[in-house]
């Protein structure tokens, strides 16, 4: 799992245009150290929020004393106040900051890995920065990102940050992880070191544009010509809802990055999706659910946690169901853009999240009897996935006629 090559060396490539733009007018090592550390200075804000070496420090000052062995340092100030000094290379920024960016480019300047192990993968249980005293304004209301979901509480992060606090209020049934809580705050407290907040929610609202999370990779994969697909057997007609994607012609297949903290690498069948299935199917509902959550406040951006959430409220709630499915298709929706055209093979099996996501939210729609929109949805499932190894192409006649879920024929 995770990036493949192509992707790699077109991140690779930017980077190496960023340290041309930053050395252009500096020749030897020193005028180029002293490049970056005036690029640090006018495009990268301070104080930010980083690690170093997994633990939560704030990078108030990037320097560069003239020492060239020791390169640029960066003065780093704990949770407790106190500060010391580490070179710029042992700092990791959100990853979609202009910071993490620019520290990326430093470290293929100085021919280390750009993106090393603690930027690409993070564990389920990985310490985060937390909100301070002066962060939230009681007075106003505060917009916050869940993170994960309890009955009575949620792990959030303030809305353009990355500092977490712990929200306790009703109504929590109606957010899931990845969802803009608008709260109208009550107490702020602190108990054990972490930050609480008490409030009245206001609103929810889904909006992954605002999260300001980094896209998912797509690698090319090759091209994908309608000629070598089976559209029935000879002499058949070919059905409507296939005859735009086969006068399409080819098109180039990509692979979505799928992100799974805590996976083992090594191996591929032994990760936290199978751990919650398995959990689940053993009658441990809360436990399976509770991983789940655990990934999401990992990293918002595993799809497959959100698509099983969505599962596991499928049958009684679709209108909950729905939110969590759309979540996740929205966040993958972030790495196509609006003028995809591409394909996303469920044989590449790194897109099966996305396009669970994408079912289950159709599904959802069709329920809820949003027939247009499920139908929508099922022809783009189509155009992406002409295989349709999900039967999407079964569903869309159904959906068009408007015969309600309940009234669908059923095998």
């Amino acid at each position: 799992m995770g990036m493949r090559n192509s992707k790699k060396a077109k991140e690779l490539e930017a980077l190496d245009r960023l340290i041309e733009e930053i050395t252009v007018d500096a020749y030897g090592d020193d005028e180029q150290l002293w490049a970056f550390r005036q690029a640090f200075e006018d495009d990268v804000a301070l104080p930010a929020d980083g690690f170093v070496i997994g633990e939560p420090v704030s990078v108030v000052a990037i320097n560069y004393d003239g020492n060239e062995r020791r390169g640029l340092t960066v003065t780093c100030r704990r949770e407790d106040g106190s500060e010391y000094v580490v070179a710029v290379s042992e700092v990791v920024l959100p990853q979609a900051s202009e910071g993490a960016r620019y520290i990326a480019a430093y470290r293929r300047w100085l021919n280390l890995d750009p993106y090393p192990a603690e930027t690409k993968r993070r564990s389920r249980r990985g310490r985060q920065h937390k909100v301070a005293d002066d962060d939230i304004d009681l007075s106003k209301p505060v917009e916050l990102v869940a993170l994960s979901v309890k009955e009575r509480a949620a792990r959030c992060r303030l809305l353009g940050s990355d500092r977490i606090i712990t929200l306790r209020a009703s109504r929590l049934w109606e957010v899931v992880p990845g969802a803009i809580v608008t709260v109208k705050p009550g107490k702020q407290w602190r108990y054990g070191g972490h930050p609480y907040l008490s409030g009245e929610i206001q609103s929810t609202r889904i909006d992954v544009k605002a999260l300001d999370l980094a896209p998912l990779g797509l690698a090319e994969m090759g091209m994908w010509d309608p000629k070598e697909e089976y559209w029935g057997e000879e002499g058949e007609p070919i059905e409507e809802w296939a005859k735009p994607i086969i006068a399409h012609g080819p098109r180039p297949m990509f692979e979505m990055e799928q992100v799974l903290p805590g996976e083992d690498p090594d191996d591929p069948f032994n990760d936290p999706i199978t751990w919650s299935n398995d959990l689940k199917d053993a009658g441990e509902r809360a436990e399976a659910e509770k991983i789940l959550m655990e990934l999401c406040q990992a990293d918002l951006r595993c799809l497959d946690a959100h698509s099983h959430l969505g599962n596991f409220v499928f049958d009684h709630r679709p209108q909950n169901a729905i939110r969590h499915y759309e979540v996740g298709l929205r966040i993958g929706e972030l790495s196509l853009g609006d003028d995809f055209t591409g394909v996303l093979p469920w044989g590449l099996i790194d897109n099966r999240p996305f396009l669970r996501c994408m079912h289950g939210y159709g599904l959802c729609l069709w329920r809820l009897e949003r027939f247009d929109e499920a139908a929508h949805i099922f022809e783009k499932m189509l155009w992406l996935n002409p295989s349709d190894n999900q039967g999407a192409r079964f569903l869309i006649y159904e959906v068009k006629a408007k015969i309600a879920w309940e009234d669908r024929e059923v095998e």
